[in-house]
């Protein structure tokens, strides 16, 4: 794929992106507080007097949160800062109890790191991430329950994330999509997010601006929350055009808060850019800094599991798999978890491999479901492939035994025994229906003898089908040579 440029009057034109992802992490407990994180509760069920901002509250922090983030830190090989420090971020919003949020500016959990990706169609890149730092989500603001007045449901407010923060090393709506995806594909490795976007628990602010090849970096705007990488990548291309558009003009970028519209596909403005002093920043004297020692940081990184490019490379190197497979079996973690499943139950990697991306991917988008969700379980799916590798069933019988799986739930052997599908071997039968095709076919067996090699599939064919699709077809085919020849 060629480099991502934007055509314009003047001349070329390349997009400099950078992201900010905030994930919300993991945990039973708000980041200050005991509250439930659960999603989807009634409105203002999940509220701590801390997390209302009440009087004489003050925040505690939860350890949970802080070791998911530097688990995530770890996974990402960032340097993860033993000493960091809450700040206090000021600004009035009417799901801001505190009037202010508690954030890390100064002296952030984790700090560079990170992350290889393999853009469709491109090179390889590494994106480098500048920080990672923990902070408390703020409530939300409900416009559509009341003809006139807007109302607040704090169950989201004091919520933990991460916020993580690129380099802006990105040129691309594709380079950006293809980070999202990786650092998604991290965090739920890791467990410390559940990256579902639609239910906002992961968005991203992109952060853009364009510049002639060559020149120092234009000014930028930011695009807030937006919740899918389809979106990301829209608001991208849309946000570069128009700033050419703008410049090409005569006119000038502003730094500014914008917003993203999905139905239209363009972005529109929101507020002009706050800088730092617009917050006044300053420690939060509630809490003492960070301060973390050699046991917990050895138990964050003992407590890592295998992650997607480590696990990737072992499905190629050691397994066998080729380098398609191995890419989309460790690209989601459910996906992995699956396949592993499928692999301790004894199946051979390769053709469990093939039969997942092929046979059970099929399925289950014909269905509808992830493959969490899938009907037949690893320990059922093994029995199948089983059953193909011992010669009892051919591949297009697995293949109707699979589909009696999906809709009953039964076992591959039973399903196997009750429907007689057991694949035959015996020659002296299918050597009679073999006799019985080529008799019927005269002209076309004295053409295969004149040199039309080509039709001995179609021999294999009509054998297939006389014998009902149980015959082992090794032994057609062998036998179709001797009686052909």
């Amino acid at each position: 794929m060629s480099e991502y440029r934007i055509q314009g009057a003047t001349g070329e034109w390349e997009v400099v992106i950078g992201l900010e992802v905030h994930a919300q992490v993991s945990s039973n407990a708000k980041l200050f507080s005991g509250a439930a994180t659960a999603f989807g509760a009634e409105p203002n069920t999940q509220v701590s007097l801390v997390d209302a901002a009440m009087p004489g509250m003050l925040p505690v922090p939860n350890r949970e949160c802080i070791r998911q983030a530097v688990r995530t830190g770890m996974a990402v090989s960032a340097a993860i800062n033993r000493w960091s420090r809450f700040d206090r971020k000021n600004y009035f919003y009417a799901d801001l109890p505190q009037g202010y949020q508690i954030s890390q500016l100064y002296h952030p959990l984790v700090g560079e790191g990170a992350i290889d990706i393999e853009p469709e169609g491109a090179e390889p890149k590494t994106i480098g991430i500048e920080r990672i730092h923990v902070e408390q989500d703020a409530g939300k603001l409900m416009h559509d329950q009341h003809p006139t007045m807007s109302y607040v449901d704090l169950n989201r407010s004091g919520v933990a994330l991460m916020e993580i923060v690129s380099r802006p090393d990105m040129r691309s709506p594709a380079e950006a999509g293809a980070y999202l995806r990786k650092l998604r594909a991290i965090l739920r490795y890791v467990g410390s997010c559940d990256g579902n976007m639609e239910q906002g628990s992961m968005r991203a602010d992109v952060n853009v601006s364009v510049r002639k090849v060559g020149q120092p970096f234009g000014t930028r705007t930011e695009t807030k929350n937006v919740n899918s990488v389809r979106f990301v990548e829209a608001a991208i291309a849309h946000e570069a055009r128009r700033q050419v558009e703008v410049l090409e003009d005569g006119g000038a970028i502003v730094q500014e808060t914008r917003l993203f519209d999905p139905d239209r596909g363009v972005t529109r403005s929101m507020r002009s850019k706050e800088d730092a002093h617009d917050y006044r920043y300053f420690p939060d004297p509630d809490l003492l800094p960070l301060e973390l020692d050699d046991a917990f940081l050895d138990e964050c990184r003992a407590s890592l599991p295998e992650l997607p490019d480590a696990k990737r490379r072992r499905y190629e190197e050691g397994l066998g798999l080729t380098s398609y497979n191995a890419d989309v079996l460790t690209a989601d973690v459910e996906t992995a978890r699956w396949f592993e499943a499928l692999l301790a139950e004894g199946a051979e990697p390769v053709r469990a491999a093939n039969w997942v991306t092929g046979e059970l991917f099929g399925a289950l988008n014909r269905l509808g479901k992830g493959i969490e969700e899938s009907p037949v379980s690893p320990v059922r799916a093994a029995g199948l492939l089983a059953l193909v590798a011992d010669g009892t069933l051919s591949g297009s019988l697995a293949k109707q035994v699979f589909e009696a799986m999906l809709e009953t739930g039964d076992d591959a052997a039973a399903i196997v025994e009750a429907r007689g599908l057991r694949q035959t071997s015996d020659t002296g039968a299918i050597e009679a229906e073999i006799a019985k095709v080529l008799a019927a076919n005269p002209d076309k067996v004295a053409d295969y003898r004149g040199g039309k090699d080509k039709l001995f599939g179609f021999f294999v064919g009509q054998a297939m089908r006389a014998m009902g699709g149980k015959a082992n077809p090794a032994v057609v085919n062998e036998l179709l040579r001797k009686a052909l020849g």
